[in-house]
């Protein structure tokens, strides 16, 4: 593995000696940014990645901003308050929270912001709640659920409906009217009534993610979204990414206008709104370049073609050596980095992923993964330390369980993986009653092209399983980011990399997203999976975020930590650093841990 990866670099340096001297840029008002990944959506109901968050940053805006780097130090945006008990805009009982909208706001097509278009923003997003996306942070909050799902069954209806169509018109009225009651508008307020107090509520509404940028009522409707009727929003309920109004366009108030999302092109063009309410931003126009090719991302950025570029930690001594070049490292991140494991995997139409669909050494049956002893072989199998010096560069910690070790509630004395080939052995030989161990399994880790250090994450992991026994094989194979994403939206991979983000720095944002049977990854990783999570972790989630005490959210939060080393639920692999690349003519960056986007193209200038 080590070889191969020695290889990669290798082939990156010989490029750079080949590259032409470097060229200044010389447009001080167009910016270039190249990255990795693809946008997946523009539409904030739908978009959880860092690729569409760092579009639907710069174009939108939301309620509530982030000081001066702090992930969790708020200041007003559309908004012109930030509420609390003490303004008078949080009720004592934390249940109401009142927002002041500001006034004389404007979106890219001139229109006025309202309180109706907040209003509307959020009741939409709740009504259209498509799978695996971010708004079981609306409903948690308001109603004390996950999704419209169980809104519908708060209703009186079923649960486990196949077609929303096919549920009584009369409950589905009834649903509308408990969404509708969470957001109301008085006068030039807005006003979320919540089911309990809920701490980082605040937090959710901020700038750091995409879900709560506030739309335009009046031309989503025009351009094919739900129109405000409460008796057809079941029409844009849990749509697919490319049927939703605003999956590849966006009228925002943010600083920069969607002036084109090129697939073909690989670029997001973004241009400057005049109009914008904070003053215009010194930046006229961005490009954003989607390049997986790394030689080729740090080729632009030394010739000059590129203002900054997502560098990997292996590169960071290539672009510390170039000059004119500013590497800010080891910067404080609220993520981590994981092998996550589907627990039924469907095997029909899946064969290029899962072989003959049995344990009979030519593929893996569909639930090769609800096997604990599997999953604990994986987490034995993988060599943390080497990991985090070789590949990481010393950038990243080995994690102590699904939460980054930073975050409050995370005990650090607790038990957690290591590399330990002889348990690995030892688990693989008790999985499926013995049965894997004689027949073997062949199985595909899937990581999405472009990444290297996945890729590299990969390899460990297929080096050290196939040195245990010649009967397993491991294939690594890259994907297509935006097909990474179908396919997991599908929950078609056996097993696959994903990162995290915090959405907000609170250890709750982790065990919902990793463990809880509505999480973001819920979904990926199988029906088998939901049920357990159902049974024995949504109850000690809830038991942390309702905690009325630090000592009552400690204790849920230590249990929930000993059930996910227990059942091996999935294998981080490294709590992560940040790492931002630029020319040294890039003024006023400042980094925040929060946000989503790398870059916040309305506060830098050249």
């Amino acid at each position: 593995m080590k070889r191969k990866f020695l290889a990669a670099v290798l082939s990156v340096l010989m490029l750079l000696g080949a590259a032409v001297p470097a060229l200044a840029a010389t447009d001080s008002e167009t910016f270039v940014f190249v990255t990795s990944g693809e946008v997946n959506t523009l539409d904030p109901a739908r978009s959880y990645d860092t690729a569409s968050g760092e579009v639907i940053h710069q174009v939108y805006d939301t309620l509530l901003g982030l000081k001066d780097g702090s992930p969790d130090d708020l200041m007003p945006l559309l908004a012109t308050e930030v509420p609390s008990v003490e303004n008078g805009l949080i009720s004592e009982d934390g249940r109401t929270i009142r927002f002041p909208i500001r006034k004389g706001v404007k979106f890219h097509n001139g229109a006025e912001l309202t309180p109706e278009d907040v209003e509307y923003t959020f009741e939409r997003a709740m009504l259209a709640d498509p799978a695996g996306g971010p708004i079981w942070m609306f409903f948690e909050p308001l109603l004390g659920v996950q999704t419209m799902r169980d809104v519908i069954a708060m209703a009186g209806g079923p649960r486990d409906f196949a077609n929303v169509n096919d549920v009584d018109p009369a409950i589905l009225r009834a649903a509308y009217d408990i969404v509708d009651a969470t957001v109301e508008v008085d006068g030039d307020y807005v006003v979320f009534n919540l089911v309990a107090p809920y701490p980082p509520f605040l937090q959710i509404l901020a700038k750091g993610g995409s879900w709560g940028a506030i739309i335009n009522k009046e031309w989503t409707a025009a351009n094919g979204g739900w129109d405000g009727n409460p008796d057809t929003w079941q029409n844009w309920y849990n749509l697919a990414k490319e049927e939703m109004a605003l999956y590849n366009k966006a009228m925002g108030t943010g600083a920069f206008k969607l002036q084109a999302w090129d697939l073909s092109a690989g670029q997001v063009v973004l241009q400057r709104f005049d109009e914008y309410w904070r003053g215009p931003a010194k930046l006229r126009t961005v490009f954003i370049k989607y390049i997986n090719e790394e030689s080729t991302r740090l080729l632009m950025l030394q010739n000059g073609e590129a203002d900054a570029a997502t560098v990997s930690a292996p590169m960071l001594g290539q672009v510390e050596a170039m000059r004119g070049v500013v590497v800010q490292k080891g910067l404080p991140y609220l993520g981590n980095a994981a092998l996550f494991f589907n627990w039924s995997i469907p095997i029909e139409g899946n064969e290029d992923l899962v072989g003959s669909g049995k344990l009979d050494g030519r593929g893996i049956p569909s639930d090769f993964f609800a096997d604990a002893d599997v999953r604990k072989a994986f987490n034995y199998a993988f060599d943390y330390e080497s990991y985090i010096e070789q590949v990481a560069m010393g950038l990243g910690s080995k994690p102590y369980g699904v939460a980054p070790a930073i975050l409050e509630y995370v005990d650090t004395t607790q038990p957690w993986y290591d590399y330990d080939l002889d348990k690995a052995e030892e688990h693989f030989r008790k999985a499926f009653n013995g049965e894997l161990w004689e027949k073997g399994f062949k199985v595909t880790l899937l990581y999405n092209t472009g990444n290297d250090q996945r890729k590299t994450a990969a390899e460990i992991l297929e080096a050290n399983i196939e040195m245990l026994n010649p009967k397993f094989q491991v294939e690594v194979q890259g994907m297509q980011w935006s097909t990474y994403l179908d396919k997991l939206a599908m929950g078609s991979l056996p097993v696959f990399f994903m990162g995290w983000l915090a959405d907000f720095a609170d250890v709750h944002n982790f065990y919902v997203a990793y463990m809880h049977s509505a999480g973001a990854f819920a979904g990926y990783c199988g029906e088998a999976l939901m049920q357990t999570a159902k049974e024995k972790y949504d109850p000690v989630i809830a038991r942390g975020i309702n905690a009325t005490s630090d000592e009552e959210r400690a204790a849920a939060y230590a249990e929930l930590q000993r059930l996910a080393y227990e059942d091996a639920v999935v294998m981080p692999y490294v709590d992560s650093q940040a790492i931002r690349v630029y020319r040294d003519w890039v003024k006023g960056f400042e980094f925040n841990p929060a946000y989503s986007a790398n870059y916040d193209f309305y506060s830098i200038w050249k």
